[in-house]
């Protein structure tokens, strides 16, 4: 573990001035790793804060793994100082990191999810949007919308009244046979599974209205940590039930993405 308390005056905690990579590490190898570096790099050259070394970020997971699963949180803040919002002329950036060990909840993936729209409304900020930035507040808001246990995500839109995200995923879903995906230019987190499988081909970008993503054949959640998760039921901000979808025995998104996560579709 690197750093592991935040100095009062650290730029991250008092204005969210830093990334964050969450990172399934499979005995002790970090999975989809190409991926999660290049956010990063993104993300810092967005933010211009000095990228750590690839030997520091390397020693975040070096240690012997405690468990076959594991989760490794990387947190990178501009550092301590600047006055106010102006940011100090040289940077030292504060790097660190906690791994903990996972168990992932397999039964969503062979009995599906209930996921609801959300009322909140992502703004527009192109110079954000994609990377893994520390102010997450609209994420937050979101999730205390619903309480219900029940409900596995909420699905988020724009102002423009776009499909976007999920609260902590990426969405996907199928119309017409062709897998798709909204584009992230305006806001939302890109995720490295969405990355993988765009690289692959598997999935596209296209638009979709969130008051109409009722209407497609298949709809899933999914990041590179919980693999996917089919929706079964889609739930209007108010609770009621827009759609419901039958569970399907073959699932190709399903199947290629815990391919690449290392996930066996017939774990319990």
């Amino acid at each position: 573990m690197l750093m592991p308390q935040v100095p009062f005056d650290d730029r991250g905690l008092a204005y969210g001035d830093g990334v964050f990579e969450t990172v399934l590490l499979r005995a002790g190898a970090p999975v989809l790793w190409d991926y999660h570096h290049a956010r990063l790099v993104k993300g810092c050259q967005r933010l211009n804060i000095p990228l750590p070394s690839m030997e520091q970020l390397i020693a975040s997971w070096q240690s012997p793994p405690t468990a076959e699963l594991e989760i490794l949180k990387l947190v990178l803040t501009r550092g301590s100082g600047g006055r106010g919002y102006a940011t100090p002329d040289n940077s030292h950036p504060r790097l660190m990191s906690r791994r903990t060990p996972f168990v992932v909840n397999a039964d969503r993936w062979h009995e599906g999810v209930n996921v609801r729209l959300c009322q909140l409304r992502l703004g527009h900020q192109p110079l954000l949007a994609g990377i893994k930035h520390l102010n997450r507040l609209e994420n937050v808001l979101a999730r205390q919308e619903w309480n219900d246990p029940s409900i596995a995500e909420g699905l988020l839109g724009d102002t423009d009244g776009w499909l976007v995200e999920a609260t902590s995923m990426n969405v996907f879903w199928q119309q017409a046979g062709t897998l798709f995906t909204p584009p992230l230019s305006q806001c939302g987190v890109a995720g490295t599974l969405r990355a993988a499988l765009l690289d692959r081909g598997v999935v596209q970008e296209a638009t979709i209205a969130l008051n109409a993503i009722h209407e497609v054949d298949r709809l899933w959640v999914a990041n590179s940590v919980q693999g996917v998760w089919p929706v079964s039921k889609l739930l209007s901000e108010t609770g009621a039930t827009l759609q419901t979808w039958p569970l399907l025995g073959q699932d190709r998104l399903q199947e290629i993405s815990h391919h690449l996560l290392g996930y066996s579709p017939t774990s319990r």
